[in-house]
């Protein structure tokens, strides 16, 4: 670390600043160039693969994952970046391992160039990466402009053409930027945006003019009663003759689960509670809460209790694993659970239905681990608490907690240790069970390639055509 109290000028400080990030594009680059050299390694042993749910993308992401502590979806990106990078613009990554430019600039790059042509992008990459280091200081739109400008003077119709955005409706609600809090975006119809936004109103408008919340905040709050199914806001006037009282009624709720200690719910501790899929949820909105909400306590499997019989966990266990889980079990994976499977560490029937030897795995890293295991593979231990001890194909291991037992004490305390049997000998057509694609993911990219620059093309067609009729409707021949 620098520090000015060492002899560093203003000057060197900004000197220091330049270099770090230089630094940090090198590292950038090296790390990436990892990445690719372990795909390559790891490609021609799943020759055949394309087809299957765990792919050669998908098992080089499950084993990145855990060690650059991502989700399963971003190491995938990272890995296919990292072969695009690699096999189509080699010049632009050799001046990212030497720092001389940005993540900003080579992602605009990728996602710019993904339509060009094979045969045309070892002559574009060499002709952009002469100009990169003075793109440096663009703008994020000068950047897309210039980079699109060699595109189309290299491969017009690899242009990329504006997603139809009314193809893109969506509506996110994140966890947002405090506890307790959610962040909402979206793209509607316009129709249905405009409802929304009358309904909120309405809502708003059913409390008393006393409440003391502004406009924006009762819209804000109308969001819940919206969801519920309710027909009016609750006022916060807190008088006993409120006259939007009387008013108020309610459909058929929605229902939301929250996890908290019993002291949380009785005021006798702070300890926030867990609102899954969006955190920690302070102590107090817990206990206000309480008013419409009924309580049920969470049952911890004890080493006497815990033992089931069956393949599939009953009721209890299956809400226990649920509370103490929270979300996938793979390390920097983060899938909530009700989008998850329950897996077995020790297979099915060689390994019980018990708390001890059954968590959380998303689809994807359950058939990972399903069909990509034993030697050259991936395998996992369950620890009497919940704790996963994974072991990645290179012989690394990753320690993964339980998210809610890390969150609260009581649901990690030992379940108990389980008997097992030994496994039989692995099928060696075992991964011909893997479930399968409906195309590979080249066959999607190239699909979408294809679509793109047929629009694309199209595009140049009508532009000629309108300029041909501008000179015809302009032409003015001379006079004799």
């Amino acid at each position: 670390m620098y520090d000015p109290a060492y002899g560093a000028t203003d000057a060197d400080l900004i000197t220091f600043m330049g270099e770090e990030v230089r630094e940090e594009s090198a590292a950038l680059g090296r790390r990436w160039f990892l990445v690719a050299e372990l795909a390559g390694r790891r490609f021609p042993e799943m020759v055949g693969r394309q087809m299957y749910c765990a792919d050669s993308i998908s098992s080089v992401a499950a084993e990145i994952s855990p060690v650059l502590n991502i989700s399963h979806s971003r190491a995938v990106w990272q890995v296919e970046t990292a072969i695009t990078l690699r096999d189509r613009h080699p010049q632009v990554f050799k001046r990212l391992c030497r720092g001389l430019i940005d993540y900003r600039m080579v992602s605009m790059i990728v996602a710019r160039t993904d339509n060009v042509a094979d045969d045309v992008m070892v002559e574009l990459d060499e002709a952009m990466a002469g100009r990169v280091e003075k793109w440096m200081k663009l703008s994020k739109n000068k950047l897309r402009d210039r980079i699109d400008l060699f595109i189309a003077e290299f491969d017009p119709a690899a242009v990329r053409v504006p997603p139809d955005a009314d193809k893109h409706r969506y509506i996110d609600i994140d966890p947002g930027d405090t506890a307790g809090t959610a962040f909402v975006s979206g793209r509607l119809h316009a129709e249905d945006g405009a409802a929304l936004d009358q309904r909120l109103d309405a809502l708003a408008d059913t409390v008393c003019s006393n409440d003391p919340r502004t406009k924006s905040q009762r819209r804000a709050d109308a969001c819940g009663p919206l969801a519920r199914g309710e027909a009016t806001l609750a006022c916060q006037c807190g008088l006993d003759d409120c006259p939007a009282r009387a008013n108020r009624a309610a459909a058929n709720a929605a229902v939301i689960h929250v996890l908290a200690e019993q002291g949380t719910i009785a005021g006798t501790s702070d300890k926030p509670g867990y609102l899954p899929g969006f955190g920690v949820l302070p102590a107090q909105s817990v206990r206000n809460l309480l008013p419409a909400a009924q309580t049920k306590p969470v049952t911890v499997p004890t080493a006497d209790t815990a033992a089931q019989t069956g393949y599939r966990p009953n009721a209890t266990l299956t809400e226990f694993l649920r509370w103490r889980d929270l979300t996938c079990r793979w390390p920097g994976c983060d899938k909530p659970v009700q989008r998850c499977d329950i897996d077995h560490t020790v297979p099915w029937p060689y390994g019980p239905t018990h708390p001890s030897n059954t968590k959380h795995y998303c689809r994807i890293h359950h058939i990972t681990k399903t069909f990509n295991t034993g030697a050259g593979g991936f395998t996992d231990e369950q620890l009497p608490d919940g704790t996963i001890v994974l072991t990645a194909p290179t012989g690394h291991t990753y320690r993964s907690q339980a998210h809610g037992a890390s969150m609260f004490p009581a649901l990690r305390q030992p379940t108990g240790t389980v008997e097992t049997t030994p496994l039989p000998p692995e099928s060696p057509d075992r991964i011909a069970m893997m479930p399968r694609r409906r195309q590979t993911r080249e066959q999607d990219r190239r699909e979408r390639i294809a679509t793109e620059r047929r629009k694309r093309t199209e595009i140049i067609t009508e532009q000629q055509r309108q300029h041909q009729a501008w000179l015809a409707a302009t032409y003015e021949p001379p006079p004799f």
